[in-house]
């Protein structure tokens, strides 16, 4: 199975006003991500507004991805439902088409005990023969993922990473500590990427590697390197930008970002709204500030 580590943007879903996906400037980031150095490409998580799009339109992000991909760092394509039937056939849809990997999203309308949870993900895992990232963000989830589950899903043959999207740092070393090495973690934008790395991570998926992504790249190769001073030091550079994205609309902030920099990704969906234009100048300031 395929080794994920290291930086994975989430990438935004470019959307013309009638629908389409701008499949040319998606592919464009792509490849620019990819020769920025990045480990990993992730469409459709949570900065790829995943909830605001149909399947059609899923569809086409996953499969230019990986076109543009081109196998040259893998793909995890994000899968989201509140059935699971409808779950297990979009992962098996993105293994088609050649996606490395699957990160799992639960939704959920009413809360959902364990069991269904553990379900749910076990489900997507059964159904596919590509590593599963199971993904958690109590901040915006009606149903998390517990530690007991997690320690469940762990053992599964496929299940092998968990991109915890949660603001708490101490969380993760309990998942590390309950299960070894049996799951490597991702961490996100809202935790400190340098600690994550520091006490066992193995990367991070996260927005904002959208638009820093040298930037992120250089502080994973820091860590790796167990430069520890001068990583804190590039962290809290970085660290303007998550404050930043964590202050507006995910893919508003996101969005602005690649727009400055000369990529049409357009708005983000209705009814979600764009960055002002004094929002959209502090991103602009931030860009120029971490270089």
């Amino acid at each position: 199975m395929a080794d994920f580590h290291g930086v994975f943007p989430y990438l935004v879903s470019p959307v013309h006003a009638d629908g389409r996906i701008r499949t040319e400037v998606l592919g464009r980031l792509c490849d620019d991500l990819i020769k920025s150095g990045v480990h990993g490409l992730t469409p459709l998580g949570s900065t790829g507004e995943f909830a605001y799009l149909d399947a059609a339109q899923r569809t086409s992000v996953v499969q230019t991805t990986i076109e543009a991909a081109h196998g040259r760092v893998p793909v995890v394509a994000g899968v989201v439902s509140t059935v699971t039937a409808d779950a297990v056939a979009q992962a098996k849809a993105y293994e088609r088409l050649g996606a490395d990997g699957i990160l799992a999203i639960l939704e959920a309308y009413f809360p959902l005990p364990d069991a269904s949870v553990d379900s749910y993900f076990r489900s997507i895992a059964d159904a596919v023969d590509i590593p599963v990232v199971i993904y958690t963000n109590p901040q915006f989830q009606r149903s998390d993922l517990s530690l007991d589950v997690i320690a469940r899903l762990s053992a599964h043959p496929r299940i092998k990473y968990i991109k915890d999207a949660s603001t708490n740092t101490g969380r993760l070393l309990s998942i590390m500590n309950r299960c070894g090495d049996a799951i490597g973690v991702f961490s996100a934008s809202a935790h400190i990427p340098a600690a994550v790395m520091l006490i066992g991570g193995v990367g991070w998926m996260a927005g904002p590697a959208c638009i820093i992504p040298r930037q992120s790249v250089d502080l994973y190769n820091l860590c790796l390197a167990k430069r520890w001073d001068e990583a804190l030091v590039l962290q809290r550079r970085l660290w303007r930008i998550n404050e930043a994205f964590a202050r507006y609309n995910l893919a508003a902030c996101i969005k602005a970002g690649l727009a400055i920099q000369g990529y049409d990704v357009g708005d983000p969906l209705a009814p979600q709204a764009a960055l002002t234009a004094d929002e959209r100048k502090v991103i602009e300031a931030l860009l120029r500030e971490v270089g």
